[in-house]
């Protein structure tokens, strides 16, 4: 097996290195890859190839990457989540801090006493009253999200004293045994804007999800809250929280995405998104979605992907025979008709795994024997079938 992999952004070498040279063509400039590694370059208006199987987003977020038309094109989509999260917690209990005790504020303001030799410290001590901010210990931090970055920044949270209010109608079991029990769990949105003295968010960007941060959701909140966001820049309407801070309903807002609107702004801290970049976070997104990768196009196998079912085998592809990876629409009589065609193709199914995720279903088909071309297009002429990939062993 040989496969081309083009990346569109500086992938950390430690991940490229899961990819074995002999078996994997890793370059920037790279003609019909199979597959795609990037991290934050823009691909909606990407040409892409046909050939192209896979695309892996070393990071979280996937609103860079043109996930319907690939999806349509049977193309997987994998992202990295938990890979970067450490680090965006890190930057988050940060932020917290920066919104409570305005210390760039108060750097810039010592900064400015350059010159004045030793009337420093006095001047100093005279000015330090005017950055005078609230302590965590004892107040309520409302925690929108609670998986893999939102569970630690709650968690974390309570050893500094902090009341933790969480919300997440979708919290998995994973996330659930993860918590710490003294984290409240709020029934409604509603209730977390009422009670938190700072509101961080940690959901990703949809369509009922932009925005949800607004006028409507500010009147709710307390007087003099503070909001940390560190996920999305969509997710808050940022006309409004300026309109909110300069009446004083929000007293600070830190976050992770800059925009015209949102500089040079009092009591706004902009930062470059520098959510997930430290080196340990790009080295655990790049081997993650390397080896996402190596598993889905040497063994068909799909983990982390956000357009297809999770679908893995552990079964060796049949010695001499074929694997067949199909996707398709999520419709009756489908798979019918894999097994009329390769019946009367007189090939035996040692192993047949189906997964769906709504429209979006998955195959694994492992077959006694080569399956021959003129048996692959007969399955890709089926009306409901994206895509037909034979891996031979």
């Amino acid at each position: 097996m040989s496969f081309k992999i083009q990346t569109l952004n500086k992938i950390a070498a430690v991940g490229l290195n899961q990819l074995d040279r002999d078996n994997y063509e890793v370059a920037t400039d790279i003609n019909n890859p199979d597959a795609i590694l990037v991290r934050s370059a823009d691909m909606h208006e990407m040409n892409i190839s046909d050939n192209t199987k896979a695309v892996a987003r070393a990071g979280a977020g996937t609103n860079n990457i043109p996930i319907p038309e690939l999806t349509e094109k049977g193309v997987v989509v994998f992202n990295t989540p938990g890979a970067n999260a450490n680090a965006v917690k890190e930057l988050v209990m940060l932020s917290l801090l920066l919104a409570s005790r305005p210390v760039v504020d108060a750097n810039k303001w010592a900064n400015a006493l350059a010159g004045k030799g030793d009337e420093i410290p006095d001047l100093a001590e005279k000015g330090k009253s005017q950055f005078v901010g609230p302590e965590l210990k004892g107040k309520t931090l409302g925690v929108i999200g609670l998986g893999a970055i939102g569970y630690m920044v709650a968690n974390l949270a309570l050893k500094f004293g902090m009341e933790v209010i969480g919300y997440d109608p979708y919290l998995s079991v994973q996330a659930a045994l993860n918590l710490d029990h003294n984290v409240k769990i709020a029934e409604t949105l509603d209730t977390v804007f009422a009670k938190s003295d700072y509101i961080t968010i940690h959901v990703p960007q949809t369509n009922d999800t932009k925005g949800m941060i607004n006028a409507s959701a500010i009147k709710n909140m307390k007087n003099g809250v503070r909001i940390i966001n560190i996920a999305r820049g969509g997710l808050v309407n940022n006309a409004d929280v300026l309109d909110a801070i300069k009446s004083g309903k929000v007293a600070c807002m830190i976050t992770d995405f800059a925009a015209e609107e949102l500089l040079n702004q009092p009591n706004i801290i902009v930062m470059p998104h520098l959510g997930a970049s430290t080196p340990e976070a790009e080295d655990n997104c790049a081997v993650m979605a390397s080896k996402q990768l190596k598993d889905f196009l040497e063994k068909g196998n799909i983990v982390n992907s956000v357009n297809f079912p999770k679908t893995v085998t552990d079964n060796p592809i049949p010695n001499g025979g074929t694997r067949l990876c199909i996707s398709h629409k999520n419709i009756p009589d489908t798979i019918s008709k894999f097994t009329t065609i390769l019946g009367e193709a007189k090939l035996n199914i040692s192993s047949f795994i189906n997964q769906a995720r709504g429209d979006v279903a998955y195959n694994i088909i492992d077959v006694d024997g080569k399956v021959t071309e003129d048996i692959i297009e007969k399955l890709s002429a089926c009306d409901t079938v994206n895509r037909v990939r034979a891996i031979y062993n």
